[in-house]
This record gives structure tokens, C-alpha cells and sequence, in this order.
């Protein structure tokens, strides 16, 4: 059906329905800029919460990366940011084929729309003017007919009347005939002037307002038609990214799937491992009889410890699942600086300050970080080197010369750093070289044993964990508890100080930095003398000559006994 044909004469409400159809397609435009910032927001907001949740780079980073639920964590916040990403990549399509082409047409719409009603408002003007026109026509025919008529009968009565002189008979004929014949030109202008209007009458509303009509019909069907392409725009601008968005959750589910708990908990033990064998078991004390050590090669003897101490006074320890509760000595608060200078010192170049198997794992990982930048100095010098050769062939290109500074630079920077790793795998051989084989790590938990079997008072008791307990987790803190109670523990006059005789002899596996009171620095390959046994807390009393002596972890040395203090 044709609007031309069907409604010519509904101008009026042709012209609402087709303001209406503007102002839904700015209804939809509004719609789809909104969405539009949503989808902006949303990806805001997903963005800003992969970062948050981002591990921060630092030591941890290291830690975390190298457990695989850690980095299936971090996979999926890199997805999670990879599909905001197509939520933006959604709004700027919204924005570039939806938004600023509706918005373009819509403009180009109100300009049609109104070009058309004009012309149909002309058209409806130009009716009107000859429907008046012929108003006037067919009125000025009805007065001059009347005229006519009147002038007729004048006339006759005129000539009736025997009254009236000859003259004004001929007079009254004369002005009958004019009234006459300008009733008739009236009548033929107004039979010209309704053949006009009939004409344009039946052109207007069979040609021009069907013409119009069809051409508003045709711009509402391109107005609707516009509208659904948008609509249909609409859903594929989602559907283009569903591929990607498929690919981003996926990722997710493989990083979830590669978590592997097995491996993560052996990542534990990589990670804290000290390389050290446990104590030996706590053997039964008997106070019922006087005490009398034990002798054999794996202890040590001390001419102290024959003393009977009262049973009362001791407590037995269960390292390291029951904390020592008692308050330290008066001579512990002295080392407070120590402490501090200990938690707060750097960490040695050497790493000197872990467990040997902590040790090496350190110092081989410096050591491949060593070889990748060794390796990125050697790349730079290639391509500096070809393109030195580059400007060589080809001088107009640039200055071989310019490229030598750099050059030095990098070789200066390459001998450096195969200095520093070179000076770490010697210390990693060292460490490699002096680790304990299982018969010397036997043997030691032999000697810790027997240790573990002896009488002790109350200081003693009261000591922090054994030897083989000595790991990375022991903080200086607990270090210096365990000096302090050896400290104060100890005979306060200098005689009875002096009075400590050699009980055997040690050699020195690791350099150790005495830095708090009552210890004493060695240096690895060192021997000394010892004139204490370790008592249970990890440190053992040693004298370097008559004015040198004080403790040292036990697991720094390797004790070796005398024939003399084996006899004895």
C-alpha cells in the first residue's frame, strides 16, 4: 500500500508519525552510548582489579612464582586483563559503527524530513490560492448576473411606461445589454478560472501529494530499515569477540588445570631445606645415682659436668614444639644492640649467613642471573660490532669510530661480570666441596645423641634448639637468646673462667662473623681449641689462644678429639 494513494489527505498526522520515527532513532542512539560507557566502565574496573591483585615486585614475586598455584593466579589475572580489553575493543565498535552513524543520519533524516513536508505545504498553499481565486470568480459572476437581471428589468418597465421619453428607453436598452454581456465575460472567466482549479486540483491529489507521501514512505522505510542493521550491529560487535573471549577463558581453565599439588609441596622442601640431619633422641636421664658420662669418640668430655647438680632444677625440653617461657638473664638486655645490628645487617655477598643447602641453591641462582646479563653484553657487542662493520663498508652511513666507546663500555662490563662469576662458582665449589656426605651427617647425629643423653642444669635446660637444628629459620634473635644463656650461665670469676682446660680440638667448616657478646669469629679452615661441649643449644665454647675464646655455632666446626680426652 502507498501512503500517496491510501492517506492523502492525512498530511497532519503523517507529519507526528514521522517526528516520532526521529525520535526513537535518537532513543536508540542514547541506548547505545550508554551501553557503551558501561562496557567502558566495566573494563575499567576489571583492569584496575588485575592490577590490585598483581603481585608486587619484590622478593615475594620470586617466592610466589615458584609455585604453580601462584602462577595459575597470575595467568588468570593476565586473561582477566586480557578480557577487559575486548570489552573496551566492544565500546569503541559501538561507538565507531553504531553511535557516530546514527548520529550522522539522524541529521541527514531531519533535513529530508523537512524538505519534504515543505514542498507539501507549498503544494497545499498553491491549492488554496486558486480554490480563492475561484471564490472570487464565481462571486463576481453571481453579482454581475444579479446586475444583469435588474438593468433587464428596468428596462422593460421603462418601455412599458408611456411616460418615459424615447431617450431613456434607448438609455435603459443600452445599459441591459452592458450588464449583459459583463455577466457574461464573468461567467466565461469563472468557466476558465474552475477548469484551472479542476486541474490542479486533481494534479495535486493524484500526483504532487502522492509524490510527497511516497517519498515520506519511502525515508520512514529506510529510517526502519537503518534502525535493524544498527540492531543487528548491535549483537554482532559481542559476537566478533566471543572467539577471543572463548581463548581468555580458556587460558583460564588450562592454568587451572596445570596446578600441580605434588609439586608444589616439594617446592617446600626445596625452598627451606638446610641440608642438616635432625638430633638424635633424647636418651633417659637417671638422677637416682651419681653421674657419670659415657665416653666415647663421638663426645666430648668436660671435667664441669661431673658435678652432681640437684635434681629439682631440671627440666626436660622438647625441641622445637615447646618454647622456653623463662625470662632471660639481666645480661641479655646488654645485647639488645646486637640483636638489632643482626636482624637489620645486610645480607653477605656470600650468602655465608644460610644453611649449606640454602647456600648453594643461592649462589647457583646468582650465578645463571650472572650469565644471562653476560650473555645480553655479548648480543649488544655483536650487533655493535656488525654495525661497526656496516659504517666501515659504507662510510656515508656513519663513523666506525663513534661506535668504539661503546664497545670498551661492554667489554669492561662483560670482564666484570665474568669476574663475579667467577668469584661465585668458587664459593659454590667450596660449598659443594665442604657439604656433609651421608657417613659424616651419620656420624654427627651419633654425637648428637650422646650429647642429648648427658645431665644438664637448669641453664641448660633452658637453651634453644640443638645443632642439627641450626637452619635458616633461626633468627638472630634466637642466636643471640641462646649466647646469652651460655653467657650468663657461666662461671662469672675469672678463676673459675680461667680455669676451662682443652678438652679437644676443631677446625673451622665455615667462616662465621662473632658480631654479638660471648661469641668469637672464625674463619673457614681455622682450628682451635675446645674447652666446651655444645650444651643442647647449637653452640659449642672455643679458644683460640690464652685471651681469644667464646662461643661458635656447633654446625660452623668439626670437632676432633684427643687421645688424651678420650682416655680421660
Amino acid at each position: 500500500m502507498s501512503w500517496g494513494t491510501e492517506l492523502w489527505d492525512q498530511f497532519d498526522n503523517l507529519e507526528k508519525h514521522t517526528q516520532w520515527g526521529i525520535e526513537y532513532v535518537d532513543k536508540y542512539t542514547k541506548f547505545v552510548k550508554e551501553r557503551s560507557e558501561i562496557e567502558i566502565s566495566y573494563a575499567k574496573q576489571i583492569r584496575n582489579l588485575s592490577k590490585k591483585y598483581q603481585p608486587k615486585k619484590n622478593s615475594k614475586e620470586e617466592e610466589e612464582s615458584k609455585y604453580t598455584f601462584c602462577r595459575a593466579f597470575l595467568t588468570s589475572l593476565n586473561e582477566l586483563n586480557d578480557y577487559a580489553g575486548q570489552h573496551e575493543v566492544i565500546a569503541e565498535n559501538l561507538t565507531s559503527q553504531i553511535i557516530t552513524d546514527l548520529t550522522r543520519y539522524l541529521q541527514e533524516l531531519k533535513a529530508e524530513r523537512k524538505s519534504h513536508f515543505h514542498d507539501g505545504r507549498k503544494a497545499q498553499q498553491q491549492l488554496e490560492s486558486s480554490w480563492k481565486q475561484l471564490e472570487s470568480c464565481k462571486k463576481k459572476f453571481e453579482r454581475d448576473c444579479k446586475e444583469a437581471d435588474r438593468a433587464q428589468q428596468h428596462f422593460e418597465r421603462m418601455d412599458a411606461d408611456i411616460n418615459v421619453t424615447k431617450a431613456d428607453v434607448e438609455k435603459a436598452r443600452q445599459q441591459a445589454q452592458v450588464r449583459h454581456q459583463m455577466a457574461a465575460d464573468s461567467k466565461n472567466d469563472y468557466h476558465s478560472y474552475l477548469q484551472k482549479f479542476n486541474q490542479e486540483q486533481h494534479e495535486h491529489y493524484y500526483t504532487v501529494i502522492p509524490n510527497i507521501f511516497q517519498n515520506l514512505q519511502d525515508m520512514e522505510e529506510k529510517r526502519i530499515e537503518r534502525l535493524g542493521v544498527c540492531m543487528k550491529t548491535f549483537a554482532e560487535v559481542d559476537r566478533q569477540v566471543l572467539p577471543i573471549v572463548g581463548k581468555c577463558l580458556d587460558g583460564m581453565t588450562s592454568a587451572a588445570e596445570g596446578i600441580e599439588p605434588k609439586t608444589d609441596s616439594n617446592q617446600v622442601v626445596e625452598s627451606y631445606k638446610s641440608g642438616f640431619e635432625p638430633p638424635g633422641d633424647v636418651e633417659f636421664e637417671d638422677y637416682g645415682q651419681a653421674m657419670k658420662r659415657t665416653v666415647s669418640e663421638n663426645s666430648l668430655s668436660n671435667s664441669r659436668e661431673s658435678k652432681e647438680k640437684p635434681a629439682g632444677k631440671s627440666k626436660s625440653k622438647l625441641w622445637p614444639f615447646i618454647k622456653n617461657k623463662n625470662k632471660l638473664s639481666l645480661k641479655l638486655i646488654t645485647l639488645n644492640s646486637h640483636v638489632r645490628s643482626l636482624i637489620e645487617g645486610s645480607v653477605p655477598e656470600d650468602f655465608s649467613h644460610l644453611p649449606p643447602e640454602q647456600r648453594r641453591k643461592k649462589l647457583q641462582g646468582k650465578i645463571d642471573e650472572l650469565k644471562k646479563d653476560i650473555q645480553k653484553e655479548m648480543d649488544q657487542r655483536d650487533a655493535l660490532t656488525k654495525m661497526k662493520d656496516v659504517y666501515v663498508k659504507n662510510p656515508q652511513m656513519g663513523d666506525p669510530a663513534s661506535v668504539d666507546p661503546r664497545l670498551a663500555e661492554i667489554a669492561m662490563n662483560i670482564e666484570k661480570l665474568q669476574s663475579e662469576e667467577q668469584k661465585f662458582e668458587n664459593w659454590l665449589a667450596e660449598v659443594e666441596e665442604r657439604m656433609p656426605s651421608k657417613s659424616e651427617t651419620h656420624r654427627k647425629s651419633v654425637i648428637y645423641e650422646t650429647q642429648n643423653s648427658t645431665v644438664s642444669n637448669n641453664c641448660a635446660q633452658d637453651r634453644e634448639s640443638p645443632d642439627g637444628s641450626y637452619t635458616e629459620e633461626q633468627s638472630a634473635e634466637t642466636q643471640v637468646k641462646a649466647v646469652a644463656n651460655r653467657t650468663s650461665c657461666a662461671p662469672e670469676s675469672d678463676d673459675e673462667f680461667d680455669e676451662l682446660e682443652t678438652i679437644g680440638t676443631c677446625k673451622a667448616l665455615y667462616t662465621f662473623e662473632g658480631q654479638n657478646e660471648g661469641t668469637i669469629s672464625v674463619t673457614e679452615g681455622e682450628l682451635l681449641y675446645v674447652i666446651e661441649e655444645d650444651k643442647g643449644d647449637g653452640w659449642t665454647r672455643v679458644r683460640r689462644n690464652e685471651e681469644e675464646e667464646g662461643y661458635v655455632p656447633t654446625s660452623y666446626i668439626e670437632v676432633l678429639l684427643e687421645t688424651n680426652a678420650k682416655d680421660s
